[in-house]
């Protein structure tokens, strides 16, 4: 396993099991790979804020909550209708926001769908 720097510069699911050695069905992970990866993410932000000791405690917690993601994955689990629908109800991030959920120029655009106005617009 590496460090905690080399953690946080990882972008690709494949790498994060690399990472942490761990086995994984390429074809699970090339299926479910979004899910996975946002599963993983509420994991990894329950993390911050919290003292895990050090470093190296703050990876196994990592490690076991991409090993629980992965298993209930592999087990069957597939996300609510509701899950996978939720995410178009809030607005993507953009160039001057740092997420979705904290974006102050969202503003609704046409019956119930909303849209970060800061972001630049495209014309044809």
């Amino acid at each position: 396993m590496g460090t905690l720097a080399e953690f946080q510069k990882i972008t690709d699911t494949e790498d994060f099991f690399d990472f942490f050695d761990l086995a994984y069905d390429e074809r699970l992970v090339q299926v479910k790979r979004f899910h996975m990866m946002k599963k993983f993410g509420e994991l990894v932000d329950k993390a911050k804020g919290h003292d895990m000791g050090s470093d190296e405690k703050l990876l196994e917690y990592y490690k076991f909550a991409l090993i629980t993601v992965y298993k209930n994955f592999e087990n069957g689990y597939s996300p609510s209708a509701a899950d996978v629908w939720e995410m178009f109800d809030k607005p993507s991030a953009c160039g001057t926001c740092s997420t979705s959920s904290s974006c102050s120029s969202v503003e609704e655009v046409s019956h119930g769908v909303h849209a970060c106005v800061s972001q630049n617009t495209v014309s044809f």
